[in-house]
């Protein structure tokens, strides 16, 4: 099984960041805006479609307040296997990581997923970042 393995430094505090990767629902208004262009939630399973265009249906697992940690599994024909885990680290002065950990089968389909992760670490620190601004100037 590939697993791919992203440290995403955040210029947000840690609960803000907790706040919204528990947000389930809002993965593309809180999160991962312009990556995420929708998102349905039915339940513990929402549908998501991204900005190439790719829909996902993405079960939740388990959201862990005291740990702010979140798992959820992608279950697809493409995909044997995926599972995924974000935790948010507290790193001080109003920083934060997240360690964003994916194991999926297929192998041959890991260089994609490492791509979009990529690129969903990015839209991630992006949206975060832009949202603690905004908190702090009002």
């Amino acid at each position: 099984m590939a697993s791919i393995y992203k440290d995403i430094p955040i210029d947000a505090p840690a609960d803000q960041v907790w706040d919204a990767l528990r947000d389930f629902g809002a993965l593309h208004t809180r999160l991962a805006r312009g990556f995420v262009t929708d998102t349905q939630l039915d339940g513990d399973v929402r549908t998501v479609t991204f900005a190439n265009g790719t829909v996902a249906r993405e079960t939740l697992v388990d959201c862990d307040d005291k740990r702010q940690r979140l798992v959820y599994a992608i279950s697809s024909e493409r995909l044997k296997q995926h599972s995924a885990s974000a935790q948010v680290f507290a790193e001080g002065d109003g920083r934060c990581r997240m360690v964003w950990i994916a194991d999926v089968l297929p192998h041959e389909v890991a260089p994609y997923m490492d791509a979009q992760m990529d690129l969903g670490a990015a839209a991630m620190q992006a949206a975060l970042a832009r949202s603690a601004r905004e908190k702090n100037a009002a």
